[in-house]
């Protein structure tokens, strides 16, 4: 006891006299899990509030690659190197490439005509919007789908082209799970 300090007693040797250590509440060992916790979920609920976690969220991704100008047809036949497949699914220099932020309506499966009608309608738009211009390939959340797709969001001119289809009616914004089209 050298130090002045009772070992683990939390009390202290000043003067000849035994008095106990004053311990701020922030210091305390049982609370500061506590009160990390607190933090945590008060901090969450603020960023939610007020719009900082759509901010956050919407941060640009990192741009994987850029695209020169390429014309896109629509697939066809086994050997698929730069296509179109679907509204929401490419071919690019070999690469099967997935939009990341929408879906669009089947072509291959559909699950009644008003579907396949748009689903045509979509690829055909695809094709046009990726043709002719520079792409930007940007990172979704992840690399790949479960089929061995890459996930990107593609811009063109610096707007999404998910977005633009969305916008004329011709896909979804992904939310997880496919919606129907019929």
């Amino acid at each position: 006891m050298a130090d002045g300090f009772g070992v683990g007693t939390g009390r202290q040797f000043t003067g000849g006299k035994l008095r106990r250590r004053r311990r701020s509440w922030l210091g305390s060992r049982s609370l500061a899990p506590l009160l990390f916790g607190i933090l945590v979920v008060v901090a969450t609920v603020g960023v939610k509030e007020t719009g900082l976690s759509t901010f956050l969220l919407d941060a640009p991704a990192i741009v994987v690659s850029s695209v020169s100008p390429r014309n896109f047809d629509l697939c066809s036949g086994s050997v698929r190197h730069t296509c179109v497949v679907d509204g929401d699914t490419f071919w690019l220099d070999g690469a099967k490439i997935r939009i990341a932020d929408i879906n669009t309506p089947e072509v291959s499966q559909p699950q009644c005509s008003a579907e396949a009608t748009l689903g045509r309608k979509a690829s055909l738009r695809l094709a046009e919007l990726l043709s002719g211009a520079s792409l930007d390939l940007r990172a979704a959340d992840r690399d790949e789908d479960q089929y061995g797709r890459k996930l990107r969001i593609v811009e063109r001119d610096g707007r999404s082209v998910g977005q633009m289809l969305v916008s004329e009616g011709l896909a979804h914004e992904w939310r997880g799970r496919r919606e129907s089209w019929c």
